[in-house]
């Protein structure tokens, strides 16, 4: 029996050349024995111009959507992803080398973890690379840290969401990403960490490329009344599932 990771990616007239090293990042994995993965790339739109960038690859499933940003197009990929764990992985970003073997061992050795992050490398436009200095030590992050972390340093996560690979179980009982213009992923994120323990690794998992087009660049991305409605309603979702879940049974 082979198992799978399907590997999901929202794409909005992405670059091709970006794209394209994505798909490079993805094809380099060396997964350990019985596993493969699956690339479910979801356009959010209905050109089909995305389709016509990906190679030719059996593995790739393309799909087509009305534009609803990330979160929603991601959430419609759910619906074909076969694997028992989904990992994130954005347009314009690069998975680095055993990342994926990393986080199914992590998975697979501890059954009661949910899910995985990573360090990261900030890709800057020169090639240059920037790492994060607040990362958590390796290993298990029991439940409630990441949320914790979060509402006491000003909504800023420790471990970063855009490095999440998760179980395939818990992200449909969550109903995937969040239905937001942003943050999306970090809702996820604190929502996974308010039920489940988690798992960090400390050796860089994503190259996160930083460059003028990438949404969380653009003026909106920090738009007060827009961020400040977007943490509050992550922060309750969160701290609604982790009551829930202090108080079952």
């Amino acid at each position: 029996m082979t198992h799978v990771i399907s590997i999901v990616t929202a794409a909005y007239e992405p670059v091709p050349e970006f794209l394209h090293e994505a798909y490079q990042s993805i094809h380099a994995q060396k997964l350990p024995p019985g596993w493969d993965w699956q690339w479910i790339v979801q356009e959010d739109g209905e050109t089909g111009k995305v389709a016509e960038l990906l190679p030719e690859d059996a593995r790739i499933l393309s799909g087509i959507g009305r534009h609803g940003r990330a979160g929603v197009a991601r959430t419609l990929a759910l619906a074909r992803a076969e694997g028992e764990l989904v990992k994130v992985l954005d347009a314009d970003d690069q998975l680095t080398p055993g990342v994926l073997a990393r986080d199914i061992a992590a998975l697979e050795t501890h059954p009661n973890v949910g899910w995985t992050t990573s360090r990261v490398l900030d890709l800057l436009p020169d090639g240059s690379k920037v790492g994060f200095d607040a990362d958590p030590p390796n290993g298990r992050i029991t439940r409630g840290t990441v949320l914790r972390h979060w509402q006491t340093h000003n909504y800023r996560a420790q471990v970063h969401p855009a490095t999440l690979c998760i179980r395939r179980e818990l992200i449909m009982a969550l109903g995937g990403w969040m239905a937001l213009p942003a943050s999306e992923d970090t809702g996820l994120l604190m929502a996974a960490d308010a039920i489940s323990d988690g798992w960090f690794n400390e050796e860089t998992g994503l190259l996160y490329r930083k460059w003028p087009g990438q949404s969380t660049n653009q003026a909106a991305h920090t738009h007060e009344v827009e961020w400040t409605a977007r943490m509050r309603v992550i922060e309750a979702r969160a701290q609604a599932l982790a009551n829930l879940w202090d108080h079952r049974g």
